[in-house]
């Protein structure tokens, strides 16, 4: 695919995509255009050769996956991991709250997001509602992004915070509140945000029985810089990786075992629910795979043995302002190919094995590459890596496309660095 509409498609897909809900649905959307067939948790499965498929949970993640082999046992899965989660902020419930005649929501934050990034924005609500049916244990789901925008963290000005440009803390349940407009009748606020829930979706408030809604921030991802080698946009960490992954999963078909696409929902918070790598949703949907494929334990087994995964995650280029903060001799560069990425605690899951394997891949795709180690006095973060090999005992490692701003409102990455990350996805899953 040819750069410019390529960034153009990762741009729409980000924008269209404000939490894992949204961004989940965009997946499926994009998979069944590809003539992929949905498949049923609850259902018994009927996987064929050649066929393509996927399974959501919890309407936040998904694994898709291409047969290109019955094989499985002796060829495994090629497997790429990534996460539909990005940090914010998350609506409380009864979230209406009046304060000198203005409105305000009451937000709690998700993960961990570079707080002071998210005041003075234009902000919006986006993400799930349910919805009643006639079963107690069943809930109707409906998806609502409102396109326009409704609120806003105004920062304290400089002359009644003299000190804040010498770094000021926020206090998350106190500076952190979006307003939303003003209000003169205490009546008005009563419910205002179901109200707005129920003329967006065109129900009825009886309808509508929670939500799990989050800020997210209004303006729309752009290219920048002087030959607009940029991409300026939220959520970059980790919805690019997410895009690439899905793009190459439908644009190659697989020579040998099984080509598979995870894409994990709360990474940010650590993983752990069902429908995170810390969960046995991949686990469990590898083995339906091989039991609908007439293969038994030990076969499952086996295939695991015979698998590979990249675990798909953003990385940290070196930052202009800042280079003290890297390692004096490993640090990436904007636009100069994917990094690997090394921790001698694994945090990361890559050794000299599996990072040989995609230094290969790169090489045979003719795409630069990179390696990153944190400064040895610094503590790095972690990603889904560890914790599905952990599960699974798969080979893999970790790889991100450098960028800068990480967990900020705006993040910015390189254009040629998702070209180069989707050619090395192709011929891994060419292999």
């Amino acid at each position: 695919m040819e750069l410019k509409p390529l960034i153009q498609d990762l741009m729409d897909f980000i924008d269209q995509s404000p939490t894992a809900f949204q961004a989940t649905q965009n997946i499926k959307k994009t998979l069944e255009k590809e003539g992929f067939q949905g498949l049923n948790l609850k259902n018994k499965w009927d996987i064929k050769q050649d066929g393509k498929y996927f399974v959501t949970q919890n309407d936040s993640a998904c694994i898709a996956f291409v047969v290109g082999s019955e094989k499985v046992e002796e060829e495994g899965f090629t497997l790429i991991g990534a996460h539909t989660d990005s940090p914010g902020f998350r609506i409380k419930p009864n979230p209406e709250m009046t304060s000198n005649g203005y409105l305000k929501l009451n937000t709690e934050v998700y993960g961990g997001p570079i707080l002071n990034t998210w005041l003075d924005r234009p902000l919006s609500l986006a993400g799930r509602v349910s919805l009643k049916t006639d079963h107690l244990l069943k809930n109707k789901s409906a998806f609502v992004t409102f396109d326009r925008p409704l609120l806003t963290i105004p920062n304290v000005a400089i002359h009644m915070n003299r000190n804040i440009n010498e770094g000021v803390e926020l206090n998350r349940q106190k500076d952190l509140l979006p307003i939303m407009g003003l209000i003169q009748d205490s009546f008005e606020k009563e419910n205002w945000l179901l109200k707005e829930i129920s003329k967006e979706l065109q129900v009825s408030q009886e309808e509508i029985v929670d939500f799990d809604l989050f800020l997210y921030p209004w303006e729309k991802s752009c290219l920048i810089g002087k030959e607009q080698e940029f991409i300026s946009a939220p959520r970059l960490d980790d919805l690019a990786m997410v895009h690439a992954g899905i793009m190459a999963l439908c644009k190659v078909t697989p020579k040998t075992g099984i080509n598979v696409m995870v894409c994990y929902d709360n990474e940010e918070i650590g993983s752990r629910t069902k429908q995170g790598a810390d969960s046995p949703f991949l686990g469990h949907v590898l083995e339906r795979i091989c039991l609908s494929l007439g293969k038994d334990r030990e076969e499952f087994l086996r295939a695991l043995t015979n698998s590979f995964m990249i675990s798909a995650d953003m990385a940290h280029a070196i930052h202009p302002n800042a280079p003290e903060k890297h390692d004096p001799v490993n640090h990436p560069k904007i636009n100069q190919g994917p990094v690997i990425k090394i921790n001698a605690n694994q945090s990361y899951t890559t050794d000299s094995d599996s990072s040989a394997v995609y230094e290969r891949i790169c090489k045979e795709a003719k795409v630069p590459f990179q390696k990153f180690v944190n400064r040895s006095d610094e503590r790095g973060g972690s990603t889904i890596g560890p914790i599905v090999s952990g599960h699974l005992a798969i080979r893999s490692l970790d790889i991100g496309n450098p960028m800068l701003a990480m967990h900020s409102i705006r993040e910015l990455g390189g254009t040629f660095d998702h070209l180069y990350l989707l050619r090395s996805f192709e011929i891994y899953y060419g292999l």
